[in-house]
């Protein structure tokens, strides 16, 4: 679309080094936590806070644009959207183990425009527009080339409670079977933006949140990967299922996954 992305992503930028700031704040300090669905389903205040500060500040600069919060929920109707992960891997946070980012993203018209992915433990920021590619601390971004599977480094993520929804234990122990490398890092947001680094070849996940990885779709297609569903069917944000590659081994991951 024709419009003016930067002061949109100047605010994303400035709403993602706002929440590092809390991030590093209640690492410092210590901070309260509770559980949601489940015992390892873990939010903090660093989660609630840095939701709320993004919140308003997205609010001072653009008064009723709409935001979609992981702890807030929709908030606001419009043209324009925000969608907000305060915290990504908060279980990682919760227990200082440096995998953990602010997602933002902001979606106009029913598509996403642009993409912010801060790393608050090692300050690396992703960020991508639409049509102007994909970038890591001002560095361009490109996909792997490895066009093997068995060559290929991947990633996956569970739900909080695999006894009830053990749908992709049985996705993982197919990638095992085959020999595969496969790692689980627990950061969904992390995860696909490390496959626009090139770092990983592909990363799936099932009983995903529009908040996890709105901003990291953005960042594959803008560095040249592949984002579908599971079935290989264009991916909707709305869907829950996701599978992200380096284009060259998608069709082998998403053969594996099923099977076949």
């Amino acid at each position: 679309m024709s419009m003016d992305l930067q002061p949109y992503l100047e605010t994303a930028l400035d709403a993602a080094y706002l929440a590092k700031g809390i991030h590093q704040y209640y690492q410092e300090k210590g901070f309260t936590q509770s559980s949601k669905s489940t015992p390892t389903d873990l939010v903090t205040q660093a989660d609630r806070e840095s939701e709320t500060a993004i919140r308003e500040l997205i609010a001072s600069r653009f008064p009723g644009q709409g935001v979609l919060g992981e702890e807030e929920g929709q908030q606001g109707e419009g043209e324009f959207r925000w969608i907000v992960d305060p915290l990504d891997g908060t279980v990682n946070y919760a227990h200082g183990f440096p995998f953990y980012a602010v997602s933002i993203a902001l979606e106009v018209r029913a598509q996403l425009e642009l993409g912010v992915i801060l790393d608050t433990a090692r300050s690396e920021l992703f960020t991508a527009t639409r049509g102007g590619g994909a970038y890591m601390n001002g560095r361009p971004l490109q996909v792997s080339r490895q066009d093997t599977l068995l060559g290929s480094l991947l990633a996956t993520g569970f739900p909080y409670d695999v006894n009830k929804d053990a749908e992709n234990l049985t996705y993982f122990q197919r990638a095992l079977a085959k020999g595969l490398t496969v790692r689980r890092p627990g950061a969904a947001a992390l995860d696909l933006a490390y496959v626009a680094a090139g770092r990983l070849e592909g990363f799936w996940e099932v009983k995903l949140n529009a908040w996890d990885v709105a901003a990291g779709w953005l960042l594959v297609q803008e560095a040249g990967g592949q984002v579908t569903g599971i079935q290989g069917e264009p991916y909707q944000l709305e869907s829950r299922y996701l599978v992200a590659s380096n284009r060259l081994i998608h069709a082998q991951l998403l053969d594996t996954i099923h099977g076949r």
